[in-house]
């Protein structure tokens, strides 16, 4: 995907977005390096909103005691989709700025609750964003401590090369892991499980496309009050795709990782890397699409070059049935 980058604002503070990656093993280390920051955000008159799975943010209450200027926030309300997250943080971290008041972040996404690959690598893909989409909120920072205590070297720098800084012993640096004003490495997008089905598309096909994945989500197993979501998503999507995408596209239909999947092919490109992640303006005319399709589904993926056109995928998960006799 082509994008540039843009250049480093002179905001308040004179720095552009602080956003560092926090390597840990354990609970001491992880609250060393967390209780370092909010001390250190709290001691400026800096406030603090905290992102963490329930039993690290209880460790991090325990030591603070309810300070008033830190803000516990469930990322989980922002659904599945990792999609949904920049305009999450923007509301939350708006929330806490009052005015130009400093605000400081620690998230820590529970990567080992991913339920596929694919989710995985948006995750990882949502990290990466977060430098573009905050890149001029310089009264913004951001401590993403991580769990590096199973050595998976081979995660850790995927998650590193998505940080432009790191703390380590208490001190944060430069990292020189960071992809600084290199495009995003996208894992290559699996093919279709079989069976899948198949669709031409074209001007006047919006019912036959959304009559033909209904019936597949349906035999999928997708549960029917999700169907019309769904048909809402599917309907954004395929106009985009004929109205940008050269008049004409490729549908494809199949299962995997308990999650039905629709795949909307085109020649068209999506230049912005932000497209659907942003909350749209009331005012504005279009450009919600990608949005609601965000929104509305359990993950949204999305690769667009200049050559190869766009692929945009909409899952909706399955419920996992029963064992019998269970």
């Amino acid at each position: 995907m082509t994008t540039t980058v843009p250049p480093k604002p002179s905001g308040p503070h004179g720095e552009p977005f602080r956003h560092e990656l926090y390597p840990y093993r354990g609970e001491q280390e992880f609250l060393s390096g967390t209780l370092g920051f909010v001390h250190e955000a709290l001691e400026d008159g800096e406030a603090v909103v905290v992102a963490l799975p329930s039993d690290k943010a209880s460790l991090l209450r325990r030591e603070l005691a309810d300070d008033p200027a830190v803000t516990y926030v469930d990322t989980t309300t922002a659904g599945p989709n990792p999609g949904r997250l920049v305009a999450a943080w923007t509301t939350w971290m708006q929330d806490r700025s009052e005015g130009d008041r400093p605000v400081r972040a620690i998230s820590e996404t529970a990567w080992r609750q991913a339920r596929s690959a694919a989710q995985l690598s948006e995750l990882r893909y949502h990290e990466w964003l977060l430098n573009r989409a905050f890149a001029r909120s310089s009264t913004w920072s951001m401590l993403c401590p991580y769990d590096a205590a199973d050595e998976d070297r081979d995660a850790l720098t995927s998650l590193s090369r998505c940080h432009p800084l790191i703390r380590r012993d208490g001190r944060q640096a430069a990292n020189e892991d960071y992809l600084a004003g290199e495009e995003y490495g996208f894992e290559d997008l699996p093919g279709p499980c079989d069976p899948f089905q198949e669709l031409h598309y074209t001007h006047g096909d919006l019912a036959a496309i959304r009559s033909k994945v209904s019936q597949c989500a349906s035999d999928a197993g997708v549960s029917e009050d999700r169907l019309p979501k769904l048909a809402v998503a599917v309907t954004e999507i395929a106009t985009n795709s004929i109205r940008h995408g050269g008049g004409r596209g490729t549908l494809r239909t199949w299962s995997r990782d308990a999650a039905f999947l629709c795949e909307f092919r085109d020649s068209g490109y999506i230049s912005d890397v932000m497209a659907g992640r942003t909350r749209p303006d009331a005012a504005q005319i279009g450009g919600r699409g990608l949005w609601l399709a965000h929104q509305l589904c359990d993950l949204v993926e999305i690769r667009s070059t200049p050559t190869h056109g766009t692929t945009v995928r909409l899952h909706m998960n399955v419920p996992q049935q029963a064992p019998p006799g269970t």
